[in-house]
């Protein structure tokens, strides 16, 4: 399996260029707008097309590059169903699977930070066919959890999205092996959580016992500190998110 982790300092995003060398297949997950020119390089380097660009949600801080992405490599789009993205994409189901030759990316509901979320159980089978990682979005971070604010409205209060959040951490998360390695979409810098890590990835075990959003006992006190002292919302959050929405480039409507 071809895997390299892509940061955006700028915006404290993490990326993943991934796939299958031997079939000449890969994908790229969570894309930055500002990365596509490298995404595209080491695919080229590779010698292996971006057949596959998928978001684990629809993003609130940054634009996504998945629209020129999709444009310059005529690759699929990905997006968990539900998410209301107005452009062409395939709809992921919970427990879908994404083959790229060897490397298979299953999708996990994990709603929470977003109402429609999905982390990405990834395997090689070429090593084996147990999953090797877990790429984790804005649901598990390294040090904390999504903050569950940015995708509140209506009578879909933060409150609530809180407690889906729980009980994907709980529920699905922590329910995967200790050893699987995890790779989170944000890291230290980002406004997506408050005690993230400057290291991007951690493992599912050692999250389990040094998180703290994880040590508390009932979903009620993950809930409380959840809502306590969350950040300001990113700069120009509305546009971002109709511009990912729509599948524009840039948050200003041409």
């Amino acid at each position: 399996m071809f895997f390299r982790q892509l940061l955006n300092d700028e915006t404290a995003c993490a990326s993943y260029l991934l796939g299958c060398k031997s079939k000449s297949l890969l994908a790229v997950v969570d894309p930055h707008a500002d990365l596509v020119d490298e995404y595209l390089a080491a695919a080229e380097a590779q010698g292996a097309p971006i057949v596959a660009v998928l978001e684990t949600h629809v993003q609130a801080d940054h634009v996504s590059g998945l629209p020129e992405l999709v444009a310059r490599t005529g690759a699929t789009a990905y997006l968990p169903a539900g998410s209301g993205a107005e452009f062409a994409h395939h709809p992921l189901a919970d427990g879908e699977r994404v083959q790229l030759g060897n490397t298979v990316i299953q999708a996990l509901a994990t709603p929470g930070h977003a109402v429609a979320h999905h982390a990405y159980v990834v395997a090689d089978r070429v090593r084996g066919e147990d999953p090797w990682f877990v790429l984790t979005g804005d649901a598990l971070l390294v040090g904390d959890a999504g903050r569950p604010d940015l995708h509140a409205h209506g009578d879909l209060t933060a409150e609530e999205l809180a407690r889906r959040l729980y009980r994907s951490l709980t529920g699905r998360l922590l329910a995967l092996p200790d050893h699987l390695l995890v790779y989170p979409a944000h890291y230290s810098g980002s406004v997506c959580g408050r005690r993230l890590s400057g290291h991007p990835a951690s493992s599912i075990g050692f999250e389990r016992r040094y998180n703290h959003a994880l040590q508390h006992a009932t979903e009620d006190e993950f809930v409380a500190a959840l809502l306590r002292d969350i950040p300001p919302a990113p700069p120009g959050q509305a546009e971002i998110v109709a511009a990912n929405l729509a599948g524009r480039g840039s948050p200003v409507a041409p």
